[in-house]
This record gives C-alpha cells, structure tokens and sequence, in this order.
C-alpha cells in the first residue's frame, strides 16, 4: 500500500489516503502515516510443515472499528503467503460468515453447538470458504445464548480454547473475529489465544475505550493466560484528509508506541463492496489499495511473530 509522489502532502490530491512516503524526503528516511520511519517487511517464506496455529483475537468493546474487515482480509493475506488459516466467527450478529458468502440462517451448526453440545466436534462445524486454505468455524445469532449457558460451566472462560484444540495442528494461524463487549465470549477467545490485535478505528471515541480493553487485557494475563501477549493496535478507517483522523492517529501512536502497527488501512469504499459479495478484498479487488494494505499488514504481522511464525499451546 505506497501511494509514492514526489513532494505531496498527505490529504492532498496526490496523496489522497495520507501515505506520507516520498521519493526524495529532506532528511533520507521515508516516513509512513504514523510519523514514524517505514520498515521494509521481508516477504515471508511459506511453510513446509503446517501447524500448530498461531491464536489471535480480535478484540475491541466498540463496534463498527474493523474487527471483521480485518479478520477476513488479514486472513486472506496469510493464505497467499502459504499459511493455512482457520477463521472463528465468535461474535453472535455472524457478520464474518456473511462477509465470506455464507447465510449463518441456514445452518444447522455452529460454534454455539460445537461450545454447548458435546456430541459436536470441530469437524462438524468446519466450512470450506472460497479462499483455498482459508477455513471457517461460522456463527449465527444462537451463540448469544452461549453467554448465559457458560456462566455455570466448570472453567467457563477455557470452553472455547478446548473444543478448537484438535483443528490447531493443521492451521498455522487462528483469527477469532470477537463480538463488541467484553463479556464471557470475548473472555474465552483471548484465554485461549496467544495474541490479541486491537483493530481502532481513527476517531475520538474510539479512544475512550481503549483503556478498560487494556485493563481486561492485563487481568486475563494475570488471571488466566500468563502467554496473552498484545500483537498490536491497527489504525483502520484512516482518512488523512481529515485533521481529526490525523490527529487521532498521533495521539495513539503517542500513547502506545511501537505497539502500533506500521501499517495503516485506509477508509475505503470496496470494502462494504467486497463484503457484499462475500469474498475478501485480496481477490474481490486484488489491485485496490485495500487489498495491498492488507498484504502489507500479513508481512507486518509476520515479521513480529516468533519464527517459526506459529506457537504451540
């Protein structure tokens, strides 16, 4: 994702999504639109062996910031690295399996069967999406009942991490698309994940939040999952021809540091186009700016990942 022009200025014309990178900058280093230098990701070498996943949960309380844009996409950008990706739609509204091309009305199981009812295996549940090496445990909105039904469950904060455990071995990464709260679902996806990524959209009130998510973060780590580890905040929805958006961005970055992922997805219209037809972006529009951003962040994520770029649990 470089929009290169010699001497623009983000939100100009030229440079219409705030991609700050030039040509020929005064001082030698190219600057990204967090301010800070670029680094160059490797592009990442596919895996002989496949497995064990990687977890990583999306988490954020607010809604609408990205989460499952970035699921699908991130997602996508990995299989054409040569990673073998499992999807978990664990967020009740089922947006994930919709934006994959799937009526989460029309099935007769889900995670809510795979989480409550134990004759249900992982296997059972399991979709081919239309990315090849992209697979997808679906939701629906049965899944808002599992949030009541845990709460009397022995060790309810780990049911989640259990009844996955037998897919981990053929996948190297696990994207867990969180439902907007921070209740018992999203307790149980980063109990079990090895990560967490913090999808922001660049807006004031998607700061507000941000603090008690990092506050649930620390008391998962301290409580359940010594190995939760903070993947990264990613800037989404940027339009760097607003002040606002830039000036949320700085504060973030301000606040969080390296923390912050380089790479940054910028508001953009083929993204409702591509959920609409049910595919990521990567191949709805493989060319588009989108699509690059997310191959951008696949390398990103990549080369912060222990080599190899999977884990073990």
């Amino acid at each position: 994702m470089t929009v290169t022009t010699k001497g623009s200025t983000p939100g100009t014309p030229d440079n219409p999504w705030g991609d700050t990178k030039t040509n020929a900058p005064s001082n030698g280093v190219n600057l990204g639109p967090t301010q800070r230098p670029r680094p160059v990701f490797p592009e990442p070498v596919p895996p002989e062996v496949h497995g064990p996943a990687r977890v990583v949960a999306m988490v954020n309380q607010k809604g609408g910031v990205g989460k499952t844009t970035t699921t699908i996409n991130l997602g996508a950008a990995l299989v054409e690295c040569g990673l073998k990706v499992l999807l978990v739609d664990f967020d009740p509204q089922g947006a994930l399996s919709v934006g994959l091309g799937i009526n989460p009305l029309q099935l007769d199981l889900t995670v809510y069967n795979l989480l409550m009812d134990r004759g249900v295996t992982a296997e059972d549940v399991l979709l081919e999406t239309g990315v090849e090496g992209l697979d997808l445990l679906p939701s629906n909105i049965d899944l808002s009942a599992a949030e009541v039904q845990l709460v009397t469950e022995v060790a309810r904060e780990q049911v989640l991490g259990r009844v996955i455990k037998p897919l981990l071995p053929h996948y190297d990464v696990c994207l867990i698309d969180c439902q907007p709260s921070l209740g018992l679902l999203t307790i149980n996806a980063l109990t079990c994940a090895h990560g967490v990524m913090v999808p922001l959209e660049c807006e004031f009130f998607a700061l507000r939040g941000v603090a008690l998510l990092m506050d649930t973060i620390s008391k998962v780590q301290e409580r359940l999952n010594e190995d939760l580890e903070i993947e990264g905040l990613l800037a989404t929805m940027y339009d760097a021809r607003t002040l606002h958006g830039r000036e949320v961005l700085a504060r973030v970055v301000e606040a969080f540091g390296d923390k912050v992922f380089h790479t940054v997805i910028n508001r953009t219209v083929r993204f409702p186009d591509a959920t609409v037809a049910g595919e990521p972006i990567t191949t709805f529009d493989p060319s588009s700016l989108g699509a690059n951003a997310y191959r951008e962040l696949a390398r990103e994520v990549l080369s912060r990942w222990p080599a190899p770029a999977t884990m073990a649990r």
